[in-house]
């Protein structure tokens, strides 16, 4: 297909009724539109407001060209919809120099050895927010996970152990994240002040609240020059090839991505595990006999069913549901000739429902990932290349142990009415697609 082809449909699409609904409906059910192109390969546009058109693969080969384009002709596409959350130096919006010089600076919080030293603290966050749950008692999923992970976040990032403290950043952080409304997402025209009133006046004066907290325990470090061995006291100590440091602006804003970017991702690839692990029983059961030994929180990282069952929920749930890049200079693309400017996406979840790729893709298997090792190209719900997420790694941990220490203390049930519902279809919730309905497990027995 060339790209006269496609730009010719598009001036078409836009003149038409049909143009209009296959936008609104990208933009209203994201999941269910690409779903949709799986079986349909060929390249597609989308416009977004604020970015223009974007080209869209879905294939092997053109995920493989979208993310292994040279760092010199490969930008992040600006605006971002979760741009007034993190900052507009956060590393998810950073290109060129300045991105490799963030990634380079925030890339010690992310070793392997480092991530080893979390799983205790992921494991402890699990027990204290599971630590109320009694027999008889019903639990909504998704509330627990976002619980799980933010308490991870915040004791990850800060050591915060207070529990009052941390009470403060979950407060700050989840008001924030409900400031940026679905029209400040989608529409940066909106992100105008009109004399410190409207949604957006409101969304920096929670995010200079958030800021404020940050302020506190950054000075507070820096005072007593403390090593607490946490995310904060990598970015406070790394410096750059010239020696220089964050500054604070650039302290907040990575502190912001970690924070919230970090913990509405993972919350909602949790909740969707939990979902399909009590939903299926022979998932379920596989698991409790593999977290039979009592394995420690280092050891549940490595377990081969339970990494399966993660990669399987983010293969059919990537949480954020679109890669996308604009190009620095002209290149090919799945055959198609780009011009500089031109935004390429990856629609993960029609790469991850190509049944070319994966058979039965709407079957939750997690013996997909046992019986052979997909190739980055055919499965990336952490994008890919030099722009992959640097905590990936860590996403995968964490979600590791907090899923084996919830099944080592609990015996859950899922209700005979949800297991007799189809599952909720995803909806975009604040920087991520999420359960479109509440899912609540019963609580049978502590183990």
């Amino acid at each position: 297909m060339t790209l006269a082809k496609i730009t010719t449909k598009t001036v078409a699409a836009r003149r038409s009724s049909l143009g209009l609904l296959r936008a609104v409906s990208a933009a209203v059910d994201p999941v269910g539109y690409f779903r949709r192109r799986a079986t349909q390969p060929d390249p597609f546009l989308l416009t977004f407001p604020g970015l223009g058109e974007v080209i869209f693969f879905a294939t092997k080969n053109g995920a493989h060209d979208v993310l292994t384009m040279p760092a010199t002709l490969c930008r992040a596409p600006i605006p971002n919809p979760i741009e007034p959350i993190v900052g507009e130096e956060s590393l998810i919006l950073l290109s060129g120099e300045k991105h490799r010089r963030e990634r380079g600076l925030l890339m010690p919080a992310f070793h392997g050895e480092r991530i080893k030293s979390y799983v205790d603290v992921i494991s402890s966050a699990t027990t204290e927010e599971i630590g109320s749950l009694r027999p008889g008692r019903a639990v909504a999923v998704r509330d627990l996970s976002v619980a799980i992970a933010l308490h991870v976040a915040i004791r990850v990032v800060f050591s915060v152990a207070d529990a009052d403290r941390r009470e403060e950043y979950a407060r700050a952080v989840e008001a924030l994240m409900r400031a940026n409304t679905t029209p400040l997402m989608l529409v940066p025209a909106l992100r105008r002040d009109l004399g410190g009133r409207g949604p957006w006046a409101r969304l920096l004066r929670l995010r200079d609240q958030l800021d404020q907290l940050l302020s506190e325990d950054i000075e507070d470090r820096q005072r007593k020059g403390l090593r607490a061995r946490d995310m904060l006291d990598v970015l406070l100590s790394a410096t750059d090839e010239a020696g220089q440091r964050h500054s604070e602006q650039d302290m907040h804003d990575q502190l912001r991505t970690l924070l919230a970017a970090g913990h509405e991702t993972t919350s909602t690839s949790l909740t969707w595990a939990l979902y399909h692990i009590y939903r299926d029983d022979s998932v379920r059961e596989r698991l409790v006999a593999e977290l039979s030994s009592r394995p420690t929180p280092l050891e549940m990282t490595a377990l081969p069913y339970l990494n399966a069952v993660i990669h399987e929920t983010l293969r059919m749930h990537p949480p954020v549901p679109i890669v996308l890049r604009r190009l620095g200079g002209p290149l090919t693309i799945g055959g198609i000739s780009c011009s500089e400017g031109q935004i390429v996406g990856i629609a993960l979840y029609a790469l991850h429902f190509n049944p070319s790729i994966w058979p039965e893709p709407d079957r939750f298997d997690p013996e997909r990932f046992l019986a052979r090792r997909p190739a980055p190209f055919e499965y990336a719900p952490f994008g890919g290349g030099h722009r992959r997420c640097i905590g990936a790694s860590f996403a995968v941990a964490e979600l590791a142990v907090a899923i084996g220490t919830i099944i080592g203390a609990l015996d859950l049930r899922m209700p005979a009415r949800e297991r007799g519902r189809k599952a909720p279809p995803s909806v975009a919730r604040g920087i991520a697609v999420a359960p479109a309905r509440d899912i609540t497990l019963e609580v049978i027995d502590r183990r």
